[in-house]
């Protein structure tokens, strides 16, 4: 089988630079001259017009290449008071560091931590029984009396995690304890800001000590310092049993042959980065090597030779013929006091003094710290810093021209004719077509820093300057805006620049530098929406790119519920990771917790059988309302999001543009129409333009509040179509972790009814398992918005929503409830999810162990009985006479959701 053994790669140096030779442009000049025009043209001499226009032009592309082969600091530096390239562009301590995600990446972030020596992050085993006859568990399979062992499994919960940590803090420390009981209230409130999707924290426990002794007689050299040598072994040995991580600066990072993106994968740090490879290194130790504790001895500057060496377990004498001492699991070697170093130097005794060398040791110890210290100076690069070069300027070109031309700031001579004058000014009118193009590409790139930027907010993509030092300009052009670049684009660009498109490509590329991409959440949204889709696709890329420091690092994050107000468990943008990159990808415009239930839609019965609708803004004030009546809901709600698509895709442009050159009553502007009342007062009405004038459904809403001058209602009607683009939604969603609804294990006796319930049937040989809780989450929408009860639109919804969760993570997706209002309280679903909901939330933040019983309880009993609402279809007759149908079902295809 053939296999590829070059990677293809993208060469980082794409430019030939002939667009700084000369020579080249010139004679490729030539080529197109010679190829388009040869029949007519066949001098290309230098004393040739034509040529010397060529050479003119080849000049000013050189210029133009030279200023584009400028630094990209120099080229995205703009004037003082401008947006520095920080605001521009991610730096390296943004967008390369991640939220903890491994056991390396949570050791790291509890290390960052004053007193923490070193860590260990282990699995915490809990065992779950289940009784498969009736579909219940426990944890203490006593609970089930009279069970056969046919209907008894069990397994274990996963996710859960146990912290084992080495304090840096003195045994004799009058206030160890306080002191440790501070370092772990630190070490978990830092983990649940940073806990992973799924996981929990259960214990935080010191690291138990299994005591090592070790007998050694050590020959030293003659000039060696015996209380520094012993300091110095005493010092590695400790290192060795049990390993303190260094922290290092960026530089020493680097000099270490690391890259960025390697020097900054993890979390960020407070006091500098840890080596990856030193840190795994640094675990806990399963044994204790003779060998190891020689050759260590043998690396310290002034011994000698070891001389004799025996290891034990403090329990009683060394056996010198022990070469290995094993560790018991989760537990670190300490030396004991039974440890004995002895020194000769040429066979005589040495004796050290005690207190001197307990003094150098401490000194040792003071300068790792110090180098630890000194590690957090040095994080992060420097932004490169640029100079600003206005590498936007431009003169025409006419004035390089030989004076023999006569279109140069001198012009012609006085004596020159009135043939000799129009001859001259036909040449600046020619060329003030090319000088015009390039001044467009030197403006473009002047504004190459906004149109690559992730902050910019540009309404426009296309850029011109204004020429505007030609001798006798004014004779050439009228209606030439030469101190109004923006208008001088319009007019040049007008029915060239699609500014919403060329915006989505320039982001397509920005986000591709970062591997995303919103191809198939555009391609989804055609299907509901009409020329508004781009500009909803931008505003959605432009937001994902905002925020792309959190939806990328976060990725893999649970929400953090430990001790915190209830301004954040509700009405907050305290949610899960995967929560806001599925909001974003999928444009929702809020993916806060709260309350989806109360909507700003209101559909309801005017009288038996008779349906309307209105919209409230965020003050409760309504804004627009329906015209007409509907004899059912659903062709009421599908007027509504008519509606509000006609209203969405009105140009505001050309609404300002109308109400300054003054509107009248009943004038059209895209799909809006002016109305005025009886008394001159103005409203607007949303029509559909495809319809004439007479028919009773071409007005489609009415915003009834009336003003008393155009100016007013302008204002009312551009604030009313912004809400609708930007702050009219409905959806959300909630992800709940199976994992957070257990008992407090250290219960055992806690009531069946309290755990989730499980399906009897999956005892058995089942794909799905037994367990309810390790690594699954149920995902609750709204099933009655616009796009949700669109199945194409669900479709999208639930293959993105399973993208994006961590493989290792099962969900349940559930579509479910009503509008508040639409149907009773007690049988609305919704409600009643986000009413549990937030009570087991306000009741489960501040207790440890986390367990609150009847919440929890609760919870459970609405989360087991959500049930999937369908878009309603009809089936009708083929043979029938064809009419009209919409959300048709079609046999051999299922409108049903994933369950």
């Amino acid at each position: 089988m053939p296999t590829l053994k070059n990677s293809i790669t993208i060469n980082r140096d794409v430019s030939t630079e002939n667009d700084l030779d000369f020579d080249y442009l010139r004679r490729i000049g030539i080529q197109h001259i010679a190829s388009m025009g040869g029949g007519l043209w066949t001098d290309y001499n230098e004393h040739d017009p034509g040529i010397t226009i060529l050479e003119m032009l080849s000049y000013a592309i050189t210029d133009l290449g030279n200023r584009a082969s400028l630094s990209i600091a120099d080229l995205l530096t703009g004037p003082e008071g401008s947006t520095s390239i920080s605001k521009q562009f991610y730096t390296a301590e943004q967008i390369l560091p991640n939220r903890a995600l491994t056991a390396l990446d949570y050791r790291k972030l509890f290390l960052d931590i004053e007193g923490v020596r070193n860590c260990w992050i282990i699995p915490y085993d809990v065992k779950v029984y289940a009784n498969c006859k009736d579909g219940s568990l426990a944890y203490n399979p006593e609970l089930f009396p009279n069970i056969l062992p046919e209907d008894l499994g069990e397994f274990n919960l996963k996710g859960l995690n146990r912290i084992l940590v080495d304090f840096d803090v003195e045994d004799d420390d009058p206030q160890r304890q306080q002191k440790i009981d501070a370092i772990k209230l630190l070490i978990k409130t830092k983990y649940h800001a940073n806990r992973n999707l799924c996981e929990d924290l259960v214990k935080i426990d010191e690291v138990e000590e299994q005591p090592v002794s070790i007998c050694v007689q050590v020959g030293l050299e003659n000039e060696a310092d015996e209380d520094e040598v012993n300091a110095r072994i005493l010092l590695a040995i400790e290192g060795y049993l049990s390993p303190r991580v260094r922290f290092y600066s960026l530089k020493q990072m680097l000099e270490k042959g690391y890259r960025m993106d390697e020097v900054f994968e993890g979390p960020l740090l407070d006091h500098g980065f840890i080596d990856t490879a030193e840190l795994r290194e640094a675990g806990l130790r399963k044994e204790v090597r003779l060998s190891d504790i020689i050759n260590i001895i043998m690396d310290i500057p002034g011994v000698k030779q070891v001389m004799e060496i025996s290891i034990g377990n403090c329990s009683g004498s060394n056996n010198p013929d022990t070469w290995l001492i094993c560790i018991d699991p989760n537990k670190r070697p300490r030396l004991c006091d039974q440890s004995v170093f002895n020194y000769k130097k040429e066979q005589l005794p040495v004796r050290v003094n005690e207190k001197r060398s307990e003094e150098i040791y401490q000194e040792l110890k003071a300068e790792e710290d110090a180098t630890d210290d000194q590690a957090a100076l040095n994080r992060f690069p420097e932004i490169p810093s640029g100079e600003s070069l206005d590498t936007g300027w431009y003169t025409t070109i006419q004035n390089d021209f030989p004076d023999t031309y006569g279109i140069g700031q001198e012009g012609l001579v006085s004596s020159a004719d009135t043939v000799r004058r129009s001859k001259a000014k036909q040449l600046k009118a020619y060329l003030l077509f090319f000088d015009q193009i390039l001044a467009s590409y030197f403006s473009h790139l002047e504004n190459a820093k906004k149109l690559l930027s992730i902050n910019s907010d540009l309404s426009n993509t296309y850029f011109t300057q204004a020429v505007s030092d030609i001798s006798g300009f004014t004779d050439l052009v009228n209606n030439y805006p030469q101190n109004d670049n923006t208008l001088l684009s319009e007019q040049l660009f007008e029915g060239l620049a699609d500014d919403v498109a060329r915006r989505n490509e320039l982001l397509d590329h920005l986000l591709a530098r970062f591997a995303e991409n919103f191809s198939k959440y555009a391609f989804v949204m055609k299907e509901l929406y009409g020329s508004f889709t781009s500009e909803m696709i931008l505003k959605s890329k432009e937001l994902f790119l905002k925020e792309y420091v959190t939806l990328s690092s976060e990725r893999g994050l649970g929400f953090n519920y430990y001790h915190q107000p209830v301004s954040e468990l509700w009405d907050t943008g305290n949610v899960s990771g995967v929560e806001k990159r599925v909001a974003r990808l999928s444009g929702i415009k809020n993916y806060f917790r709260r309350n989806l239930s109360e909507s700003f839609i209101e559909v309801y019965e005017q009288s038996p059988g008779v349906f309307k609708w209105r919209i409230r803004n965020a003050s409760a004030t309504v804004i627009l309302s329906a015209e007409n009546t509907y004899t059912s809901y659903k062709k009421a709600i599908n007027n509504l999001y008519f509606a509000v698509l006609q209203l969405i895709e009105s140009s505001e442009e050309k609404i300002e543009d109308a109400f300054q050159a003054g509107v009248v009553a009943n004038q059209i502007i895209d799909n809006i129409q002016v109305k005025v009342s009886g008394s001159g007062n103005f409203y607007f009405a949303v029509i559909d333009p495809e319809l004439p004038d007479t028919d009773p459904n071409y007005t489609v809403a009415k915003q009834l509040i009336y003003f008393p001058d155009a100016a007013q209602m302008e204002a009312s009607l551009l604030e009313t179509i912004r809400f609708m683009k930007y702050d009219l939604t409905e959806e959300g969603m909630f992800m709940v972790e199976h994992i957070l609804l257990r008992p407090d294990s250290n219960e055992p006796d806690t009531p069946t009814y309290y755990f989730m319930p499980i399906c009897a049937d999956d005892c058995k040989e089942s794909c799905c398992g037994i367990d309810p809780y390790s690594f699954r989450v149920s995902i609750v929408l709204p099933g009655y918005t616009q796009r949700f009860s669109d199945i194409h639109f669900r479709n999208f919804m639930e293959e993105l929503i399973r993208e994006e969760l961590p493989s290792h993570i099962l969900a349940k997706i559930c579509w479910i409830g009503s509008r508040k209002g639409e149907v009773p309280d007690d049988d609305n679903q919704m409600m009643e999810f986000e009413r549990l909901y937030k009570q087991y939330l306000i009741a489960k933040s501040p207790m440890d162990p986390f367990f609150p019983e009847d919440e929890t309880r609760d919870f459970i009993s609405i989360l087991t009985k959500l049930h999937t609402i369908f878009p309603t279809g009809k089936l009708h007759n083929c043979d029938a006479e064809e009419e009209e149908q919409t959300d048709d079902i079609i046999l051999g295809r299922t409108k049903l959701g994933t369950l």
